[in-house]
């Protein structure tokens, strides 16, 4: 690292049905500049042991990321990212520690606000998504019989076209491999009461729009700004869902220039 460059810490979320092997191209970028990464798999997600049955609630979904912050020494701070449906987790974690956050990047990720409930981004994107958009995608009942979450477990016609279109074949091929069922939890957040202004509203907020996404497409991104603005917004042209494949040079780019510029 150059001198009188700060080391910053990057703790990041992924999406519904992946794991913290997403930022394999990523990781030794950031760390080859000198800062520390630590991508969390999410409960019943990647390599963590949990069952899908098992999880009951975001808040159980996010426990290993609340997990890692809780463990960050008081004083101490880091940068928070959240991809796709991760930024609900991101959400919840700033919320519970917005003191050892300096900045949360939405990187074409959920965002909620503190007006509405937390549900409320995820209802106007499910909304406006056509069943037959989700394709090959599986959507099941899980958990108890008599209050059951659903989960969905992406197709591979779905990633192919959807998530990972833009993406190598190799890349592709190993998310075929690595996805497990997953939950957007949707049930639960009905339920929570909103996210606070001095919890998840206190802490700075830039968001990443990747341009081609077919996932959550660059407009339903910019309305997510508009709904709930924030500090800095930036731009990865040429990139879909997955940005830490398609697009992973430029992702590590934006990611350097927020150390830079955020204490």
């Amino acid at each position: 690292m150059e001198v009188g460059k700060q080391q910053k810490h990057f703790v990041l979320t992924h999406g519904a049905c992946h794991g913290a092997w997403v930022w394999y191209k990523v990781k030794p970028e950031i760390e080859a500049a000198g800062h520390l990464f630590t991508a969390v798999n999410l409960a019943a997600s990647g390599i963590n042991s949990k069952q899908l049955d098992d999880v009951r609630s975001l808040h159980d979904y996010t426990l290993p990321l609340l997990e890692v912050l809780e463990a960050i020494p008081q004083g101490e701070k880091v940068i928070l990212v959240g991809h796709s449906g991760g930024g609900m987790s991101a959400a919840l974690a700033m919320e519970k520690y917005p003191e050892k956050i300096s900045v949360a990047v939405f990187l074409n990720a959920i965002m909620p606000d503190s007006t509405n409930g937390p549900s409320f981004v995820l209802d106007k994107y499910a909304g406006g998504t056509p069943p037959e958009a989700w394709m090959d995608t599986q959507f099941a009942a899980f958990g108890d019989p008599n209050e059951p979450l659903i989960s969905l477990a992406v197709g591979p016609k779905f990633m192919k076209s959807t998530l990972y279109h833009l993406c190598s074949t190799e890349d592709y091929t190993l998310g075929t491999l690595l996805v497990r069922p997953g939950s957007l939890f949707m049930e639960d957040l009905h339920k929570l009461d909103k996210f606070t202004n001095e919890g998840f509203g206190s802490v700075p907020r830039i968001y990443v729009v990747c341009t081609e996404d077919k996932t959550i497409p660059a407009e339903f991104q910019r309305w997510m700004i508009e709904n709930n603005p924030v500090k800095e917004v930036k731009e990865i042209e040429g990139a879909d869902h997955m940005p830490m494949f398609s697009k992973s040079d430029q992702v590590c780019k934006c990611f350097l220039e927020i150390a830079a510029e955020y204490n």
